[in-house]
């Protein structure tokens, strides 16, 4: 049984170091971590940190790797990989639009694979977890359920034809909020605000309404209706994002985009 004994993380970049940094936060021992990245500064205190895969070989004490690396990368740093992800290895994949069987034929000798999308919010422990595997045990699928619920909300996903939609979705979601917080800012400092000023109150209150939300019983919708009382001014700014569906439109665009990115990145377009 795959229990993760020891997970080295192969390229450590902001995906992989914000869950790096949520696992420690969750209170996991930093023994249990160890980092392959030629660039990397340095690692968390307790962490180790390789510079070649022929030092972390060297270790050989892990039972399970995490790929962290640009997808575009996958080609020329897999067959120097073979080594790490053999003997009973499990190969986690953080590689946006490669698929279970791409990564099979990358990784012929690990013992399963598992493709996992996270987001920025792992470091905070409020990221949603996208898991997908083939290979795994019933019990084994327990235990990284669990390594990876640890980071916010865990979520396995059976039809890997829907995995770029929930990237698209859970994935790539937070730079959709960030630029409509952005945008808020900016028509707020247009209309005559104060760029901190309105910097704060729009952090602040998306802060307090997804916290509402998340914790509310009723839909999103259902409560931006309860908000905006008829005749009044919320119903009245509404009326501009609801007219013509011109929002709804726009979000299903972006997500048709994002997730067919996804689809070039398996097809290996650039």
């Amino acid at each position: 049984m795959v229990e993760i004994k020891k997970l080295l993380i192969i390229g450590c970049g902001n995906m992989g170091g914000a869950m790096l940094a949520g696992w420690l936060a969750a209170g996991y021992d930093p023994a249990r971590f160890a980092v392959l990245d030629p660039a990397l500064g340095d690692a968390p205190e307790g962490v180790a940190l390789y510079r070649s895969p022929e030092e972390a070989e060297t270790a050989g004490d892990h039972d399970a790797v995490l790929l962290g690396f640009k997808p575009q990368q996958l080609g020329a740093l897999a067959p120097g990989l073979q080594s790490l992800t053999s003997e009973g290895v499990v190969v986690y994949s953080l590689l946006a639009g490669l698929t279970l069987a791409q990564l099979e034929t990358a990784f012929p000798g690990a013992r399963a694979h598992v493709r996992v999308m996270p987001n920025l919010a792992s470091r905070i422990n409020k990221s949603p977890i996208i898991l997908l595997e083939k290979g795994l045990q019933p019990p084994e699928r327990s235990i990284a359920y669990e390594f990876f619920d640890s980071l916010g909300t865990a979520l396995w996903l059976d039809d890997e034809g829907q995995f770029d939609l929930v990237t698209a979705l859970a994935g790539s979601g937070p730079g959709f909020v960030y630029r409509f917080i952005d945008a808020l800012v900016g028509a707020a400092v247009e209309l005559g605000l104060v760029r901190e000023q309105a910097e704060a109150l729009a952090l602040s209150m998306v802060e307090g309404a997804s916290a509402l939300a998340a914790g509310e019983t009723i839909s999103p919708g259902e409560l931006a209706e309860r908000v905006a009382s008829p005749g009044g001014m919320t119903r009245e700014g509404l009326n501009v994002l609801d007219k013509d569906e011109a929002l709804h439109k726009l979000l299903v665009e972006t997500l048709q985009a994002t997730a067919e990115r996804g689809a070039q990145l398996s097809a290996g377009s650039d």
